[in-house]
């Protein structure tokens, strides 16, 4: 993980709801794309990391954001359409998560598979936005 201090800032942030993933761009010219569900699975909040014993969050295939809050210079506030507000994302943790998202992504899905878990959605949905 990289210290706060050698952490790019972000400098851009992108909503694409179709596919469900968030561009995100840093200071430092990197750019990368981040699904909706990894950022709920891995969100910083106290209800997922269970306050030191991470919660496995599951059934969130189709998640997706429905609004990004900025947080100072610093960090934003991700809402779920799941109704998950809780996390602050900074700009620390959105590019530790970019950066080791395979590795994330795997430990997840072995998780899944450890305890017979899922990530379909519980209820299938169809949502649709208008612009």
């Amino acid at each position: 993980m990289t210290p706060q201090s050698d952490t790019p800032k972000v400098t851009g942030l992108k909503l694409k709801r179709k596919s469900r993933q968030l561009e995100v761009s840093f200071d430092n010219g990197q750019q990368y794309t981040l699904s909706c569900e990894l950022l709920r699975v891995y969100s910083p909040s106290a209800e997922v990391h269970g306050h030191g014993n991470p919660v496995l969050v599951t059934h969130k295939k189709n998640v997706n954001i429905n609004a990004i809050t900025p947080v100072g210079n610093y960090a934003v506030k991700l809402v779920f359409d799941d109704g998950h507000d809780t996390g602050l994302y900074s700009w620390k943790v959105l590019y530790d998560l970019a950066t080791n998202q395979v590795e994330l992504w795997e430990n997840y899905l072995a998780r899944l598979r450890a305890a017979k878990a899922s990530r379909e959605p519980l209820i299938d949905m169809a949502v649709k936005y208008h612009t």
